[in-house]
């Protein structure tokens, strides 16, 4: 089913609303984990560890989750899927939309951190497969540009509307913004695989055989659990092509980088210049209105003339620059200068994406989307290890030598590693039938 960039209107709005709930109280939630863990201080070491311990736990499940629902996607449908994740995701926020105290808070972290490992990749596989599902090769990248723009904008509504909101008010409007996405969702978004018949090969939501035997399969011919892939069957996809292998590394990189990014940046603002909700909201408005401007004007301009790879590599060394900068703050005004060079920074993922969605067939986007997914969650096991720890011994009064920001450098050569990297990647499409050929073989 393709039906190009303009039919994709209803997914673009289910992103927003499913983006604007979960990124509008990210500028209050270290707020409330400082007031849960340390009342009254700037400084508390044990909130960053836990907030690593949750980034680290949610990595290890959507490691093994996305890759999972993205191949079963590609059986059951994209729509159907999608509803596990939108409908998860609203239990946490109504948690603190009721009430932040501390054992309501300790509630939260407890589901957050249970939900997201089904939510946190998932929601943006299926997405990005159900763009790759409808939209022909040559519109891709500028497709998938315009969904992370869309992210984009959801997230600088969403802070904008954090800004203005009290912490109660700013949980109420996430969890109605939730809920409404999965309505919107179930209602008019359409499902992106039909299969021989214009049918679903197995829809995931109809119960019973009588709905196999419609379409002429039966539970011999499809069972569930053979078609989780397992790790042999993930090594054997990236191995079929060279360029996928290079995306999943420099994957793995940058996601190691934004993992550490996601686990030190404001425990350091706020140890360095005591920033509050309304300073991250700031800041993160200005991620936001760049990152917008980034995905839905410079993208599909410019992806088109200079190419997905080249767009990588500049997203990368940019955003490199973008880290050594926050890492020398001297002054107050310094991360809002280094955040206009974040617009980059958004150019990265969407180029992967697609470089990877060329490497597969239609019938494997949901498994190589997936795959690509996995790597990153991987790497946000791995990353708040590094950097939470990093953080936590620089801003305190037993690091080796004065450099609060080193962490945040540390990030930085991350990035470097992914741009070396990106620079050596050539894509170029291979047809689908060596991939499942090679995977079907290495199987038996």
């Amino acid at each position: 089913m393709e039906e190009g960039v303009g039919g994709l209107r209803h997914l673009y709005m289910t992103v927003f609303l499913s983006g604007f709930a979960s990124l509008m109280v990210i500028p209050a939630i270290t707020d409330i984990t400082m007031l849960a863990l340390c009342p009254g201080q700037d400084e508390c070491s044990l909130a960053i560890y836990l907030s690593g311990f949750q980034q680290a736990i949610i990595g290890l499940g959507t490691v093994v989750m996305t890759p999972l629902i993205g191949n079963l996607s590609d059986v059951y449908g994209r729509k159907s899927l999608l509803t596990v994740p939108l409908t998860l995701s609203i239990i946490p926020l109504v948690i603190l939309a009721y009430s932040r105290e501390t054992n309501f808070f300790y509630a939260y972290f407890a589901l957050r951190t249970v939900t997201a490992m089904v939510c946190e990749g998932s929601i943006n596989c299926l997405t990005l497969a159900y763009v790759a599902d409808t939209v022909s090769e040559g519109e891709r990248v500028s497709a998938f540009g315009i969904l992370a723009g869309f992210l984009s904008a959801s997230f600088v509504c969403g802070t904008l509307a954090a800004r203005f909101l009290s912490t109660a008010s700013t949980f109420q409007v996430a969890a109605f913004a939730s809920m409404l996405a999965t309505i919107y969702m179930r209602v008019f978004l359409k499902e992106s695989l039909p299969a021989r018949d214009g049918t679903l090969r197995q829809p995931i939501l109809k119960g019973g055989s009588d709905a196999i035997e419609e379409d002429g399969y039966s539970p011999e011919t499809i069972e569930v659990f053979k078609k989780v892939p397992s790790a042999g069957d993930l090594i054997c996809l990236l191995r079929s092509s060279k360029t996928l292998s290079q995306a999943a590394i420099v994957s793995f990189f940058q996601s190691l980088a934004e993992g550490g990014l996601q686990a030190s940046l404001m425990y350091f603002l706020k140890a360095r210049f005591h920033f509050n909700k309304n300073q991250f909201a700031d800041l993160m408005l200005i991620v936001g209105i760049s990152g917008t401007v980034s995905q839905l004007l410079f993208m599909p301009m410019l992806a088109p003339v200079i190419g997905e790879e080249k767009l990588l590599s500049i997203g990368l060394l940019v955003g490199s620059f973008n880290m050594f900068l926050n890492s020398i703050s001297w002054a107050v005004w310094v991360p809002y200068a280094a955040t206009l060079f974040s617009a980059f920074g958004f150019l990265v993922q969407p180029s992967i994406r697609s470089i990877a969605s060329k490497q597969v067939g239609p019938d494997e986007q949901g498994k190589a989307q997936g795959c690509i997914s996995g790597i990153s969650s991987f790497a946000n096991i791995v990353s708040p290890l590094i950097f939470s720890s990093l953080t936590a011994l620089f801003l305190s009064e037993e690091a080796p030598f004065y450099f609060p920001g080193f962490s945040i450098m540390c990030i930085g050569l991350a990035m470097i590693i992914a741009f070396v990297q990106s620079t050596m990647i050539r894509a170029s499409p291979i047809p689908s039938h060596k991939i499942s050929s090679i995977i079907s073989v290495e199987s038996t």
